[in-house]
């Protein structure tokens, strides 16, 4: 890739500030703090010198006065303090955020040998960056941010991502959240480098192609942390009647027929997401030999309509959105993983496969493997696992907070 766009004047946003802020905490946040967990919560600050603003440098000092950990200030997120660093003093400077981005993006080299040209290069706090994403898609990539903290270092971070991966554009997402908040003129979807689109990137996936819509799609516009999964549902797809529930834009859909399916259902709520996936599906000439039909339609709805239908598949892929966003929300979550389990194994035929995943942090990945079995037990189809998995090579997981994605390969 080369850069063509030339980096844009952010004279106006201000630089880092000097105002430095000395933090003292809870011995329960200060024991998380030296374990390596990147978040120190406002409820967790006995001490304060004074006000910061958003980007600020924190200093976190243990109990006798001893530097802990350094990070940067959100006064609008009760993670108050997002942290760079911990254990010996350290200077947050260009030089530091070069070392942090080359880091990240070497260590996904090995997915741009897969025939892949669209996966994600920084992955927030896992890979000591948190807050911040970008995601790669061919030529262009995506940055994304999720608090200010980061608005006063653009000037010396689009450098060092455009020297570390060049590109011909870069364009700016930012999280609902953060759209609230002052942007010093900075826009949701607008172009950092280069010009902005005007139709979705092709990008490559294990030599497969993929349209996302990189300005309006969801979060960047595609979803990478399956990919190892999507992989994975190519390789077993082969003579498989295959349904792919809460399908988005096809991607296991796609790499189903790809595999071999004799046919591939889509179903998901949004026609504008099948459309999408029948694009792509049409943009891979051996999946699109493969018959496709797509149900618009809540899942569960449609999964319950299939089954008094009597249609029954050899595979069914489940992969639905987060159902538990706050803690208060896990037990209907688990109830709903159940309730999915139940409306799959109904269309599911005898010693069929089936793939189910949950994105949700806060459900445990042992509560989703127990949730997903009892449901199966109870309706008396037992399963046989095949293979857990998780985050795919470019979604390291760093803290318990950042492992999210459980995914179950079963038979039933």
């Amino acid at each position: 890739m080369s850069a063509s766009g030339t980096l844009p004047n952010l004279d106006h946003i201000p630089p880092p500030s000097d105002n430095r802020l000395a933090l003292h905490v809870t011995p329960a946040a200060e024991r998380a703090l030296r374990r390596g967990h990147p978040w120190l919560f406002a409820d967790n600050i006995t001490q304060q010198n004074h006000e910061g603003s958003a980007g600020d440098l924190a200093i976190v000092f243990d109990k006798k006065r001893r530097f802990l950990a350094i990070g940067l200030y959100d006064p609008q997120s009760p993670i108050r303090v997002k942290i760079l660093h911990q254990g010996k003093p350290a200077t947050i400077d260009g030089t530091f955020l070069a070392e942090r981005v080359k880091a990240a993006i070497a260590l996904r080299q090995p997915i741009a040998e897969t025939d892949t040209t669209g996966y994600r290069l920084i992955h927030g706090e896992n890979d000591g960056l948190p807050s911040l994403i970008l995601d790669r898609y061919g030529d262009t990539l995506v940055l994304k941010l999720y608090s200010a903290i980061w608005f006063p270092y653009l000037a010396d971070l689009l450098p060092v991502i455009l020297d570390a991966q060049p590109c011909e554009r870069m364009v700016l997402r930012l999280s609902r959240n953060l759209q609230q908040e002052a942007t010093f003129g900075l826009q949701d979807g607008q172009a950092l480098i280069g010009d902005l689109p005007d139709a979705p990137i092709i990008f490559r996936e294990y030599g497969l192609q993929f349209a996302a819509d990189v300005v309006h799609g969801h979060k960047t516009g595609f979803f990478f942390d399956h990919r190892e999964n999507r992989k994975r549902v190519q390789d077993i797809a082969a003579r498989h009647s295959v349904l792919d529930v809460f399908a988005y834009a096809g991607p296991f859909s796609v790499h189903a027929a790809a595999g071999g399916a004799r046919s591939v259902t889509s179903i998901d709520v949004s026609a504008p997401a099948l459309e999408a996936a029948k694009a792509n599906m049409a943009r891979n000439p051996k999946a699109a030999q493969v018959p496709h039909e797509i149900i618009v339609a809540d899942a569960f709805d449609a999964l319950h309509d299939l089954a008094q239908q009597g249609r029954q598949f050899s595979m069914v892929i489940v992969d639905p959105p987060s159902f538990a966003k706050s803690q208060a929300e896990i037990e209907g979550a688990l109830r709903a993983y159940a309730n999915l389990t139940r409306l799959a194994l109904a269309v599911l035929a005898p010693a069929g496969v089936l793939v189910i995943a949950s994105c949700s942090s806060r459900v445990s990945a042992d509560d989703f493997y127990s949730t997903v079995h009892r449901a199966a037990n109870d309706i008396g189809r037992p399963l046989q696992e095949i293979e857990r998995t998780g985050h795919a090579l470019d979604h390291p997981t760093g803290f318990p907070e950042g492992t999210y994605l459980k995914c179950l390969f079963a038979q039933a």
